[in-house]
């Protein structure tokens, strides 16, 4: 990945997104020659000259202030995801640290894993920015299943699984937001972390190996994920679609505990209750 390229990438397309008519700009003369804004209607917006603009776009951000970034950001009508990623873009291009300075390594805290398990009504487990599955709990566990269908005890991955495992698609019934979330959640990561050599062995594989992953990939797509809704299409349940809300751990930068649930009295709270049922049954087959 070429800090770069990216930088190039990503502002060209969102100016392709943002229509005159949208960035409030009389839309002169008839054919337009580029979707979107053209570089010199961006500058202007921004309040920067031409040439300055031209420049930025070309992917030489390090000289970038905050305010210039801003002014960018806003005549592109950057959302919070976005506007986090264009400067993480020009950290990037400075060598200046990351937003997150000491990832973590090693086991997961005791703590952090007793709250884990504590949420015993509610499928959570715990992942970093590459979208690693590092602890559930039980629930957690029944609910991700197919991605430990192999019985093995390593680490699993979110993305590898749902774009290069036969099983993927079908678990994810929602396909293409699913995959939009996860590429948007990956290149999110890359902005964050753009020296984390394992981040960036996992996209090369994905984007090598899978045609949908490098479609996805090239749209420059970033995003936030606090909250939501998710369907999975579950081998025991069928297909169930529950809340998610995502709390990142303030004591492990890098860290995320996401948390599924479903409002009572309704059928998706009566197929977790039944995915509860499911998870202790095969439990108890283990231990015999």
């Amino acid at each position: 990945m070429s800090t770069q390229s990216d930088i190039r990438e990503f502002l060209a397309s969102r100016r392709a997104k943002i229509t005159p008519q949208q960035a409030g700009l009389p839309a002169y003369g008839g054919n337009r020659r580029v979707p979107g804004l053209r570089r010199e209607e961006v500058a202007l917006l921004a309040g920067v000259s031409v040439d300055y603009y031209v420049r930025l776009e070309r992917g030489h951000l390090a000289g970038a202030s905050e305010e210039v970034l801003d002014s960018v950001a806003n005549a592109l009508q950057l959302d919070e995801a976005e506007r986090a990623h264009l400067h993480d873009l020009a950290r990037a291009a400075a060598k200046r640290p990351a937003r997150r300075t000491k990832r973590p390594r090693g086991p997961l805290p005791d703590s952090a894993l007793r709250v884990l398990n504590s949420m015993s009504d509610c499928p959570a487990f715990i992942r970093n920015g590459r979208l690693d599955v590092l602890a559930t709990n039980p629930l957690g566990r029944a609910l991700y299943s197919p991605l430990y269908a192999d019985g093995s005890q390593r680490t699993v991955n979110i993305a590898r699984f749902q774009f290069l495992d036969p099983a993927g698609r079908d678990y994810f019934p929602d396909w293409d937001e699913s995959v939009n979330t996860t590429v948007s959640l990956l290149r999110t990561e890359a902005g964050r972390a753009p020296g984390d050599r394992e981040l960036t062995g996992l996209i090369g594989e994905l984007v090598t190996r899978s045609e949908e992953f490098r479609t996805a990939w090239a749209q420059h797509n970033v995003r936030l994920h606090y909250t939501g809704r998710k369907s999975f299409r579950h081998p025991a349940v069928g297909v169930i679609t529950l809340d998610f809300d995502a709390m990142e751990l303030p004591a492990q930068p890098g860290l995320t505990l996401t948390a599924y649930s479903a409002a009572p009295h309704t059928p998706d709270h009566d197929k977790l209750q039944l995915l509860a049922t499911w998870a202790a049954t095969a439990e108890e087959g283990a231990r015999q």
